[in-house]
């Protein structure tokens, strides 16, 4: 073929590909090739990963767990599929659960007790309801077994980030109402345009703790033992589970070093992008001087994918705008029918007090079918008092310890480079791992767990209380802190007249959901194993713990019960007036 006729159809073949194409990709290069390969080592991953969840299971036979090293990398990826397979659950149920929270008044008299009881209820509690009701759905399938897995993680994750969502919405600045409604936006587009962005920084924030949470809780998902059954699946926290069982101290520290890479790795390839990209939706006035910064982020916005791709992006959202139109406009008056509302509220009272009524009267039945009734009641009951100290004494440290820290952090994006990965790994990396290493500290100075208990309990708990310190500073607008450092306000006054009622609604929501989760950590912080050594504190996770190994249903469902009375009571009598504080004298909106 003659040179001119092939540069001539070259250049009709370049003339039929659209010219923003063109564009985007004449400029390709190796900041791409990096992204793509990225995407493509990902979704292999995890297809291969995914292809041993839906395995033949017999579930008198347990699965064996290696604790060759060899193992790890696969375990690794199939716990992290676990965790981000709940990360999304949680997302989703966030969305939904916290707008009918923050957006009906009748709702959320039900919702956020329920949710405070839901925060409450040990993992052990569901754990014992879902594997016996998915192995059963799946009899023959590791699936049922992988479900009730994720299900676990999921509620060590879910209940932090809808109480931030909701706390988000019920403070959204009004000016942001008034502009919905003058614009008369649908509710679909109320929802992602002003909502969801309003609530980015706080959302992102706890959902890096939950996902810590999830850590937490990975070895009691991953190796269960629910009425003297034994079940395990393949994941880094089984692998610890079973070293520890074996009194196996290098499979301890190989399940130690792995969960440090995987913590490190998620945090700089995952949490660590969204953090900086969350920071365009902060609500100032004047720009940040400094900004976090993410090489992954980075390298995302100088690749020309999201160029590529920005066309169908934008078509797609425009489709899902017109199809939200189905949900309407937000035209609530901002004053209704006294009688209507008086009526309604009448109506709504009596169903669900019927429907608690119904509740608890089958709760009694059982209990008096297995010849105990209420006496079940007083030994949980006293136990947690015990317990409730401890929780009080974690609570307490952690605000004196990680306040202060957590608003020298927030408050200098700097300073949050260097620590946020290091506050990262230590939050997220599960206290179980060091049980044996406590286990053995405890045997040799003979301290007793009664003691020591409740620094086991903080290492679970106190996270939510720093991060949220940290979210609650980084949210304080630029041009307040100009303001203050004009006026020349330093020392006790600064903190008194900007920082504390600045983060004070961030720390409420971190101190309640800090409570929540000692009470839900003394179910492994109140008894310790490693190899043939158990220690025991006297208190209500460890009854539950007892209960839930051997089977014994009317301690589970009474344990479970007394821990969800205390939670919500603080709730109630305390942790509720804090928060009508934070929302109608220290919000910044």
């Amino acid at each position: 073929m003659p040179l001119t006729d092939r540069r001539a159809r070259i250049e009709r073949v370049a003339g039929s590909v659209p010219a923003r194409v063109r564009w985007v990709l004449g400029g390709f290069g190796w900041a791409d090739l990096v992204v793509a390969a990225g995407v493509l080592v990902v979704f292999y991953v995890a297809i291969r990963t995914g292809a041993g969840v839906n395995v033949r299971f017999n579930p008198s036979r347990p699965l064996n767990i290696d604790t060759d090293p060899a193992r790890l990398p696969y375990y690794a990826a199939r716990s992290l599929l676990r965790m981000f397979v709940a990360l999304a659950a949680s997302i989703v149920f966030t969305f939904v659960y916290g707008y009918a929270a923050a957006r009906s008044r009748r709702l959320e008299k039900v919702l956020i007790p329920a949710l405070d009881i839901l925060q409450s209820v040990p993992i052990l509690g569901f754990l014992t309801i879902a594997v016996t009701t998915l192995v059963r759905l799946f009899p023959h399938s590791l699936l049922g077994l992988e479900l009730a897995s994720v299900f676990a993680i999921f509620t060590s994750q879910a209940w932090n980030m809808t109480f931030s969502f909701y706390n988000s919405l019920i403070s959204l600045p009004r000016e942001l109402d008034e502009l919905s409604r003058n614009l008369r936006l649908t509710r679909w587009m109320r929802f992602w345009k002003i909502e969801v962005p309003s609530a980015t920084i706080g959302l992102v924030w706890n959902g890096m703790l939950s996902f810590g949470g999830g850590w937490f809780f990975l070895v009691a998902s991953e190796a269960i033992t629910v009425a003297n059954h034994d079940y395990t699946l393949p994941g880094v926290g089984a692998f610890a589970g079973a070293a520890i069982a074996e009194g196996n101290l290098a499979g301890v520290g190989y399940a130690i070093v792995t969960m440090a890479i995987l913590v490190v790795g998620v945090n700089f390839l995952f949490w660590r992008p969204l953090t900086a990209w969350a920071e365009k939706f902060k609500q100032e006035q004047s720009e940040a001087v400094d900004v976090p910064r993410s090489l992954v982020l980075d390298l995302l916005r100088r690749s020309h994918w999201s160029r590529l791709f920005a066309p169908a992006g934008h078509a797609a959202g425009e489709l899902l705008d017109r199809a939200g139109r189905v949900f309407g406009t937000d035209t609530r008056p901002l004053t209704g029918s006294r009688a209507r509302r008086r009526v309604g509220d009448v109506v709504f009272t009596l169903v669900v007090v019927g429907l608690i009524a119904w509740g608890l009267v089958g709760l009694l039945r059982f209990l008096t079918g297995t010849g105990q009734g209420l006496a079940v009641f007083v030994e949980p009951l006293l136990l947690g008092l015990a317990t409730l100290a401890r929780v009080v004494v974690v609570i307490v440290a952690a605000t004196l310890v990680w306040v202060p820290i957590g608003v020298w952090i927030g408050t200098s994006p700097r300073l949050a480079r260097i620590a946020q990965p290091v506050v990262q790994v230590l939050s997220s990396f599960p206290a179980n791992f060091l049980f044996p290493l406590v286990t053995w500290v405890l045997v040799r100075t003979g301290l007793s767990l009664n003691i020591g208990g409740a620094f086991l309990m903080s290492l679970g708990a106190q996270w939510y209380i720093l991060f949220n310190a940290i979210a609650g500073a980084q949210a304080i607008p630029t041009d307040l802190r100009e303001a203050t450092n004009d006026l020349g306000v330093r020392g006790w006054q600064r903190w008194r007249r900007l920082i504390l009622p600045a983060i004070f609604p961030y720390y409420v929501t971190g101190a309640i959901t800090a409570s929540g989760g000692a009470w839900n950590a003394s179910i492994v912080a109140e008894i310790v194993t490693f190899g043939a050594t158990t220690l025991t504190a006297s208190g209500l996770g460890s009854y539950i713990a007892d209960a839930t190994a051997t089977g014994d249903y009317p301690r589970i469902l009474a344990g479970i019960a007394v821990m969800s009375l205390y939670v919500v009571g603080l709730n109630r009598l305390f942790w509720s007036r804090l928060s009508t504080l934070a929302e109608t004298r220290y919000s910044l909106t």
